[in-house]
């Protein structure tokens, strides 16, 4: 389930975007499918399973750091960005549900408990605490690089096993990318310039976004 928070509560241990679609194995993850979906053998629902796991964790993730930066957000443009970002987290959400009840039908086990996704992310949290409309949105546009780059690598393997979970990882793909066009209109500039291009960490965007 997928940066950097504000310069003052930046922490130095660099973020990871959530863009992996494996997650840890552990106590807490079922691949193991007993039974599945007439069609599908064990083998491409397990693989399916797995793919789906590791997007349930980030999109977990995701929920979780947008209302974080909906609480922390301050400064010109507020209310904005505030009220722009709970349909995002009620979307999201519901992708979560989605992909939890995906896993379930093909045989596997959804975990979305506190100490298992914690687990399970191979990312640090993000970095910012309070901080300004302009450094949340530089770094939330690296998370959501991460979590949408992720979507994809999961919609490969997807489409090697199952083509239902394809099509729905595919469908919330395209609203995650709208959810990020929303956010890179704030940082992009009237020639067509984003100010996060280059940025290689949370932290390092939200700062080219701030002196954009």
């Amino acid at each position: 389930m997928s940066g950097s928070h504000s310069a003052a509560a930046a922490r130095p241990l660099q973020r990871r975007a959530p863009k992996f679609t494996r997650s840890k194995r552990s106590k807490y993850m079922s691949t193991n499918a007993k039974f599945t979906v007439p069609g599908l053998n064990a083998k491409q629902a397990n693989a399916a399973v797995q793919a789906l796991d590791g997007r349930m964790v980030a999109l977990i993730d995701l929920a979780l750091t947008l209302k974080h930066i909906h609480w922390n957000v301050v400064g010109p443009n507020f209310i904005g960005v505030h009220e722009m970002l709970d349909p995002q987290v009620q979307a999201i959400n519901g992708m979560v549900d989605n992909i939890a009840e995906r896993i379930a039908t093909l045989g596997g086990v959804p975990v979305g408990t506190p100490g298992s996704i914690a687990e399970r992310r191979s990312w640090s949290d993000y970095s910012i605490g309070k901080g300004l409309v302009s450094e949340h949105l530089g770094a939330l546009d690296m998370v959501y690089s991460g979590v949408n780059e992720g979507h994809r690598d999961a919609i490969a393997k997807a489409a090697e096993v199952d083509p239902v979970s394809e099509d729905m990882l595919i469908a919330q793909l395209a609203d995650l990318e709208l959810f990020q066009w929303f956010v890179r209109a704030h940082l992009e500039s009237s020639d067509g310039k984003l100010s996060t291009v280059g940025a290689s960490s949370e932290q390092e965007a939200a700062k080219r976004a701030a002196n954009h």
